[in-house]
C-alpha cells in the first residue's frame, strides 16, 4: 500500500469527496476549453484548424504517457505525486490567465496535460485505497461522474461566468481552487509510507511493466473497455444533436450527460451487489449497442439516444469500481487507472474526427454500423478477459 489509509472514518469520507472535487478541476482543464471553444477561435481568428490543438494537446499528452504515470506514481508517492500535480495544473491556470499568444499558450497545455494525466492517475488510486470496502463501488461510481459533471457546470455556469468576468478569469479561478484543495488536502490526506523514497524503474522495466498490464486480464480490463466508451461518448455530443428537432437540440444535448450520470450513481452501486463490475459493464455496452440500433429503427432519435447514454453510463460507473475489484495492490490499481487514462485520451483523441469521417462517407447507416462495432467488440473483449481470469 502506497500511503497510511488509517485515518477515522469522517475523515476518510472528507477525504474522499476532496478527491472528487479535485476531479472536476482536471475535468475542467476540458471543459474550460471545450465548453467555450467558439470564443477561443474568435481569439485567434488566424489560427485555422491549429486552434484545435488547445483541446486536443491534453488527450495526447495522456494517449503517449497514461501507463508510464501509472507507474511513476507508486515511485513517487501517491500523495506527493497528486499534490505535485494540482500545483503545477494551478501554475498553468494562473499563467494561461496572463498570456495572449496561441504559441505560448499551445505549450502551457502540453504541460497542463501532463498535471491532468496524474490527477486522473492518482486520485481514483486514493479513493479505492481510502474506501471502506462496503462502500467502495459508491465512490468509484461517484468519482466516475466526475468529467461530466464538470461540462454541465461549465455549460449551466461557466459560460454564464465568461459572459460577465471574461475567459482569464474562469482561468484564475480554476488555478486558485485547485490551489486551495491542494492547501487542504495537504492536511487531510495520509502521508505517503517511504520505501526508501522515491524510487523510478529504469526504462526497460516501465517497457516491460506496460507490456504486462496492457496484457493483464486484471489489470488491463477496465482500461481496454473504456477505449470503446471513450470513443463514443464526447463525440456522440458533438455528433447526435443534428438528429434531434431544432427547437429541443440544446436541451436534449445537456439532458445526455444527465442521463449517463443518473445511471451512473443511482444503478451501478445496487448493481454490483449482484453482479461482478465487467457484467455491468457488458450490459451497459449492450444497452448502448440497442439505443444506437434505434437510431436506424422507427423509435425517435430522443429515445434512442437516451438509451444509448444510458447504457453508457453504466459503463462509466462499473470501470472505475472495476479497478479496485479486480486488483488488490495500491501499484496494480495506479497501472490500471493509468491505462484507462491512456485509452480514454486515445478514445477522447480520435473519436469525434473518426466518427465524423465515417459520417460524412457513409451516412448515418455507417455512423450507427461502426458505433455498434466498437460496442459488440468491447463486449467480446470482456467476456475473453473474464474467461481468461477462470483459468488463472
Amino acid at each position: 500500500m502506497n500511503v497510511d489509509s488509517a485515518l477515522p472514518p469522517y475523515r476518510n469520507m472528507a477525504a474522499i469527496l476532496l478527491l472528487w472535487l479535485t476531479g472536476l478541476c482536471a475535468a475542467m482543464q476540458f471543459a474550460k476549453i471545450g465548453v467555450p471553444f467558439d470564443q477561443f477561435e474568435a481569439m485567434f481568428p488566424a489560427a485555422g484548424a491549429r486552434i484545435g490543438w488547445l483541446l486536443s494537446l491534453v488527450s495526447l499528452v495522456g494517449a503517449v504517457f497514461g501507463m508510464m504515470a501509472g507507474i511513476a506514481v507508486t515511485g513517487i508517492g501517491l500523495r506527493r505525486s497528486l499534490l505535485a500535480a494540482m500545483v503545477l495544473g494551478a501554475a498553468m491556470s494562473l499563467l494561461q490567465s496572463v498570456l495572449t499568444g496561441l504559441g505560448v499558450l499551445l505549450v502551457s497545455r502540453v504541460i497542463e496535460g501532463g498535471s491532468h494525466l496524474v490527477l486522473v492517475v492518482a486520485a481514483p488510486t486514493l479513493i479505492a485505497q481510502l474506501s471502506p470496502l462496503g462502500m467502495r463501488s459508491f465512490y468509484m461510481t461517484l468519482w466516475a461522474t466526475f468529467f461530466g459533471v464538470a461540462y454541465a457546470l461549465m455549460s449551466w455556469l461557466g459560460l454564464d461566468f465568461i459572459a460577465e468576468y471574461g475567459i482569464p478569469a474562469l482561468f484564475r479561478l480554476h488555478g486558485t481552487a485547485l490551489l486551495l484543495l491542494a492547501s487542504i488536502l495537504y492536511r487531510v490526506l495520509p502521508a505517503d509510507r517511504r520505501v526508501g523514497g522515491v524510487v523510478l524503474p529504469p526504462l526497460s522495466r516501465i517497457v516491460q511493466t506496460q507490456w504486462r498490464a496492457i496484457r493483464s486480464p486484471y489489470i488491463g480490463a477496465p482500461g481496454i473497455g473504456w477505449l470503446f466508451y471513450t470513443l463514443t461518448f464526447v463525440s456522440l455530443l458533438a455528433i447526435l444533436p443534428g438528429l434531434f428537432p431544432e427547437d429541443r437540440r440544446a436541451f436534449i444535448t445537456g439532458i445526455l450527460p444527465l442521463v449517463s450520470i443518473v445511471a451512473s450513481l443511482l444503478l451501478v452501486p445496487p448493481l454490483l451487489r449482484w453482479l461482478a463490475p465487467t457484467q455491468v459493464i457488458m450490459t451497459g455496452f449492450g444497452a448502448a449497442a440497442l439505443g444506437a440500433l434505434g437510431l436506424l429503427g422507427p423509435v425517435a432519435p430522443t429515445l434512442a439516444a437516451t438509451l444509448l447514454f444510458f447504457g453508457l453510463g453504466l459503463v462509466q460507473g462499473a470501470s472505475f469500481a472495476a479497478v479496485p475489484a479486480l486488483n488488490d495492490s495500491a501499484a496494480d490499481r495506479a497501472l490500471s487507472n493509468g491505462l484507462m487514462a491512456q485509452t480514454g485520451n486515445l478514445g477522447n483523441l480520435l473519436g469525434t474526427p473518426v466518427l465524423l469521417l465515417v459520417s460524412g462517407r457513409s451516412g448515418q447507416t455507417g455512423l450507427v454500423v461502426t458505433i455498434l462495432a466498437g460496442y459488440v467488440i468491447a463486449i467480446l473483449a470482456h467476456g475473453w478477459m473474464a474467461r481468461r481470469r477462470a483459468h488463472t
